[in-house]
């Protein structure tokens, strides 16, 4: 078994027509064996940048906590948020200075840029960078989060049609993957407001 599929993780980020949705699952486990079913993965950085972090959990949370204080030292001396492009830039080079012994994570990031326009992007452990424009996912559940959202996504979808379609993948998926599940946790983010949702999945 990869390191990486130790704890067992499933995150996906998806575009819609300014806006975008990033969900991941709540399940913690050592390998077989769950620890716990509200394990959070995604963190907000800002009100329009987003992480979702897959992976080791005790990397995910020591790099979360680098992230924050680096966007803080940023707020201090630029007095201004981050852009989501300068923010994926960011957890890169962090990513690879560590190269030699990485963060054992793979991140998801998704913001709204300029004139409300979504990015999103993924990453392997050393940060090289996979943008895309219409959904990014990583985690063990993985290959099928790719099959679901390919049948599933289309472009330019409302908010409300977006969280639906995203939480159907997330749900759908994890129930392939006997790593990752035990409900599912969704941010809707549109440049207006946030909208977060715990989804109940199959406890087993």
């Amino acid at each position: 078994m990869s390191i990486f599929e130790y704890n067992g993780s499933a995150v996906v980020a998806m575009v819609g027509k300014n806006c975008f949705a990033i969900a991941s699952d709540r399940r913690l486990g050592v390998q077989l064996q769950t620890i716990a079913t509200d394990f959070k993965r995604i963190s907000k950085i800002h009100d329009r940048v987003f992480i979702g972090l897959s992976g080791l959990a005790t990397d995910v949370q020591t790099l979360y906590q680098r992230l924050v204080f680096r966007h803080k030292l940023y707020q201090v001396r630029e007095e201004r948020d981050m852009k989501p492009e300068t923010f994926a830039s960011l957890v890169s080079a962090i990513l690879y200075e560590k190269r030699f012994g990485p963060y054992l994570c793979q991140p998801v990031i998704a913001g709204l840029g300029e004139d409300d326009k979504p990015f999103i992007c993924t990453m392997d452990s050393i940060g090289a960078k996979e943008l895309a424009k219409d959904f990014v996912v990583s985690g063990t559940a993985s290959e099928s989060l790719y099959g679901a959202c390919e049948a599933m996504y289309k472009p330019d979808m409302e908010a409300e049609e977006l969280f639906e379609t995203i939480s159907q993948a997330l749900l759908s998926s994890v129930d392939r993957d006997c790593l990752s599940g035990w409900g599912g946790h969704v941010y809707v983010v549109t440049p207006t407001e946030i909208k977060e949702r715990i989804l109940k999945g199959r406890m087993d």
